[in-house]
């Protein structure tokens, strides 16, 4: 949505679709805001239009408080681009940025700190650390109004290096101190860390458009592994469960299928809590909470063999992988296997969470296993990448390389762990018609019978 007319037009109609798409910015407030605000529109002159959050900040914009602008879904174009600036968001997203700085993410994507951060600041308006910090401050904003802990704990959890800049960042990007954005909350008193990682991270991971959740829910039920991933409850009130392994530690998530809003509700537990942001990004993919629904569906209704399954079903996603690695080793050895490799391989967790007791194994321990060993020594020595960054194609091409990867395994592993909208799988139509989102045609054909 390139023309600023159009986009003021979206602001004018308070149009939903494309929140998180762009943001605008008015002069004479000083305040950005996310295009479904409900504040009386603005003059036309007095709006500016910004690519990112982080743009509008770097502009000296702070973020509406009536729309919270900062939490609004991650532009779908992130997840269709393969360049190198879909790939750096999707890292920057993961919190890459936070753990390796700069060079890491440059480093990452074979490209010179020097070459991204003018990429990214050429056409998102930000560079790599503003983005960062524009993410480091919504984790904050989350924490603060979600969690009793103390305001120094989330500074470093939020990702920021001092309790300086964290206050400093806070009151930029909000107007208001810490203790004021909790205040307005009705958190409360603060509690020690311990507490609050025992209670968990409640979150409303919000989505754009409708959402089919019981199509999601039902392929999760059928591909859950015993000890790692469970769902729970009757349809239409089901939860889904699952162990993660992050950066600093481990996690357990919950996802609850109904809602009553555009999000799904959600609650991490994690060892360390500086795994906040990415485990949100991973559930974020796992549940491809930030897909563009209006446009999928667009495109695959012009197809007549198509248009009664979308018009049945809005809102199907193409769910990805919490675990991209897990995933790739499991679509080889299958659910059998990957039940028992969990008990023989995987990491106990010191306290059961109800059924999940274990984290999936690492790729290194199991580079012996018959049918799974190439695929794991090829993830562990890294001649296999999955990693959000990743790029597609050579992926595809490393994991084509593998010894026991045949094409439908590959595209199966490039549609879910590696979150590509637009694959097509052996033994579906060819469905150039359907491009950029073959996978979303794919979810359709599965999840709606031919009438």
């Amino acid at each position: 949505m390139r023309d600023e007319e159009t986009r003021y037009e979206a602001v004018s109609s308070r149009d939903a679709r494309f929140d998180g798409a762009f943001f605008f910015a008015v002069a004479t407030t000083g305040i950005y805001c996310r295009p479904s605000c409900p504040a009386v529109t603005p003059k036309r002159q007095n709006v500016r239009f910004f690519p990112t959050a982080a743009a509008a900040q770097g502009h000296g914009f702070r973020a509406c408080r009536r729309c919270r602008p900062d939490a609004v879904p991650g532009s779908a174009e992130w997840n269709v681009r393969a360049d190198v600036v879909g790939r750096a968001m999707r890292l920057i997203g993961d919190g890459v940025v936070d753990r390796e700085g700069v060079p890491g993410l440059a480093g990452r994507l074979g490209y010179s700190a020097r070459q991204v951060q003018r990429q990214l600041t050429a056409e998102l308006g930000a560079g790599p650390v503003a983005l960062a910090r524009a993410q480091r401050a919504h984790t904050a904003r989350l924490l603060l109004q979600t969690t009793g802990l103390p305001v120094t704990e989330i500074a470093f959890a939020s990702g920021f290096a001092s309790v300086r800049q964290f206050n400093d960042t806070i009151r930029r990007i909000y107007a208001r101190t810490p203790s004021a954005l909790r205040a307005e909350s009705g958190t409360g008193t603060a509690t020690g860390p311990r507490t609050a990682q025992a209670a968990g991270v409640p979150l409303r991971l919000a989505h754009r458009g409708p959402y089919a959740a019981r199509e999601v829910f039902d392929l999760l039920a059928a591909e859950a592994v015993p000890g790692i991933e469970e769902v729970v409850g009757e349809p239409g009130a089901r939860t889904y469960r699952r162990t993660l392994r992050l950066p600093y530690g481990w996690g357990v998530a919950a996802v609850d299928e109904a809602s009553p809003g555009p999000w799904l509700e959600a609650r991490i537990h994690l060892a360390d809590l500086r795994d906040l942001t990415t485990a949100v990004q991973r559930l974020r993919r796992l549940f491809d909470l930030d897909a563009d629904p209006y446009a999928v569906a667009e495109r695959l209704a012009a197809d007549p063999g198509l248009a009664p399954r979308v018009a049945a079903r809005p809102g199907v996603r193409s769910p990805g992988a919490a675990e991209p690695e897990e995933f790739a080793l499991r679509t080889l050895v299958g659910p059998a296997e990957a039940t028992r490799l969990v008990t023989a391989h995987g990491t106990a967790l010191d306290t059961p969470c109800g059924g999940l007791t274990h984290l999936f194994p690492e790729p290194a321990a199991l580079t012996a296993h018959p049918v799974a060993g190439p695929l794991a020594a090829a993830l562990a020595d890294g001649s296999v990448r999955l990693d959000p960054g990743a790029d597609r194609d050579a992926a595809e091409r490393a994991l084509l390389a593998v010894d026991g990867v045949t094409p439908a395994a590959a595209a199966a592993i490039r549609m879910r762990a590696l979150g590509d909208p637009d694959v097509a799988p052996a033994g579906t139509p060819d469905g150039d018609a359907w491009a950029p989102w073959r996978s979303y045609a794919v979810r359709y054909l599965a999840a709606v019978p031919a009438e």
